[in-house]
């Protein structure tokens, strides 16, 4: 996994760096701007016309030594400097004084009019990086606006300036087309509120001391493939279907059995060995014409859940998909969780079951996994102001229910009861369809039948559905993407990873 580092310990990342590798710290800054330029000339032609606006920190160094690395590849250049009496660190003094000369400099020492940037094809924002604590103001608040309401792209060296890396910005902060980071994401990416500043983010290393890396403690993660890949056990060529568990499903009620289908299959296609789903009557030629492979137990209703099934001797039980909220489905589910003592999954109508019930949370077997959506993550745990809060939030519902909470959405956060939180690197604007969280319930029922541990489940689980709706995209479109085409990738999925 990709620890998310706070601001401090990304200083003292670099400061480590310098220490042990051993390497000079005007040298690092150095190699941070070839892996910026590297990036930019794979994506930008020299006919572009380029203007750098740089700050007097080692994020105005950076974009420094970046004007005069593309100077010298042929790109056209001109650099606004802005200091308003603030210190010059050691590093951008330097750069400057490499660059002097060369290209053409331009002050900013008062506020400028709008047309500030004109006869440029492209502005990269080097005011100020990771280190920024305080909302910027003055000429600084003056020249982002300007950045702001320039027509071309922008791209932010490590961070737009004015955002802040651990906590909710306030005041003007840059908005880019492209943030260009060094090493490791910063948490602040990984938010909605800042999805307007930070636009398409990168990463590109410029080779930190991994001990560092490895050894510092972390709280948040971003996963990786090759993290991923770990997680999944082979399987032995002389296993059955028994050594990979006997799932139940409880789903589906009258108009809504589709979402018990689509749950039914990713449940197959996750793996499982023997999957039951348990339905009402009205749907049962539904779901044994649908998916041939899963068993069915009938409900005593009709239309809706009202009786668990007589035995609940299963591996892992799925519930919520399509499942409705009757007074009778609301008892029927309080007493699967007083039976049940093995982890569960829990979705859709579940959620707003215990939403409504919240004497029931206590009933929750340790190790459960529920995936709400934000507004379910709301009517369950409360409200929240900003996402930093939101998280927070998310990590201490968590740890108290002894469960692990998937909250779904771009960069879904799953968080443990350890009180860390996993953030997803899978998934595309596509899978906002309905379905999509129905498949991710299969997925996990099937997961956790087979006997992977509840946080592996949810982590796992919630790649391999995010990398499926990804091949899906790939092969249609976003906008055509459809829960089925997402569940019909699985096996893609699953041999994308086995081949990494």
């Amino acid at each position: 996994m990709v620890k998310i580092l706070s601001a401090k310990q990304i200083q003292a990342l670099d400061q480590f760096t310098i220490e042990h590798e051993p390497i000079a710290s005007i040298d690092l800054m150095e190699r941070a701007c070839l892996a910026f330029t590297d990036w930019f000339v794979q994506h930008f032609r020299t006919e572009k016309k380029i203007g750098i606006v740089c700050g007097p920190g080692n994020n105005g160094g950076d974009g420094l030594g970046i004007a005069r690395i593309l100077n010298g590849l042929g790109y056209t250049l001109k650099v606004w400097i802005v200091r308003e009496g603030r210190k010059e660190t050691e590093n951008f003094k330097k750069n400057l004084e490499r660059i002097r000369g060369k290209i053409s400099l331009y002050e900013i020492a008062k506020e400028s009019d709008q047309g500030l940037f004109k006869g440029c094809d492209l502005l990269i924002d080097g005011l100020f990086g990771t280190g920024l604590s305080r909302p910027l103001e003055g000429i600084f608040a003056q020249v982002v606006s300007c950045i702001n309401q320039f027509a071309g792209v922008r791209i932010a060296v490590d961070m737009p300036s004015g955002l802040f890396a651990d906590s909710p910005s306030h005041g003007p902060v840059v908005q880019a087309h492209h943030t260009v980071s060094f090493q490791l994401p910063k948490l602040a990416f990984l938010f909605p509120e800042n999805n307007k500043w930070v636009g398409e983010w990168h990463l590109v290393d410029i080779r930190s001391n991994p001990r560092f890396i490895n050894t510092v403690a972390a709280q948040y993660f971003l996963m990786d493939q090759k993290s991923i890949k770990k997680m999944l056990r082979p399987r032995s060529r002389f296993s059955h279907k028994g050594n990979y568990g006997h799932a139940l499903l409880i789903a589906g009620s009258h108009g809504k059995m589709g979402a018990c289908v689509l749950a039914a299959k990713a449940a197959l296609r996750a793996g499982v060995g023997l999957l039951t789903v348990h339905v009402p009557t009205s749907g049962y030629s539904i779901i044994q014409t649908s998916v041939p492979e899963a068993m069915a137990t009938i409900d005593a209703s009709g239309n809706y859940f009202s009786t668990p099934p007589e035995s609940l001797d299963y591996s892992a039980i799925g519930i919520g998909p399509g499942l409705g909220v009757d007074s009778e489905t609301v008892k029927a589910f309080a007493k699967v969780l007083r039976q049940f003592k093995k982890p569960m999954v829990i979705d859709a109508d579940g959620l707003n079951i215990l939403s409504a019930n919240q004497e029931l949370f206590q009933l929750l077997p340790s190790g459960s996994i529920l995936t709400p959506h934000p507004k379910e993550f709301e009517r369950m745990a409360g409200h929240w102001k900003n996402d930093f809060e939101r998280l927070e939030l998310l990590r201490k519902f968590s740890a108290q229910l002894k469960c692990v909470v998937v909250l779904k959405g771009a960069f879904t956060s799953i968080a443990s009861p350890d009180e860390t939180v996993h953030f997803n690197s899978t998934g595309n604007p596509g899978m906002a369809t309905g379905g999509s969280g129905d498949a991710l319930t299969g997925v996990l029922t099937g997961l956790l039948a087979q006997g992977y541990p509840s946080q592996v489940t949810a982590i796992l689980g919630v790649y391999l559905h995010g990398l499926a709706g990804d091949l899906a995209a790939s092969h249609g479109s976003m906008e055509s993407l459809m829960a089925s085409d997402l569940i019909n990738s699985i096996p893609a999925a699953f041999n994308k990873l086995n081949r990494a």
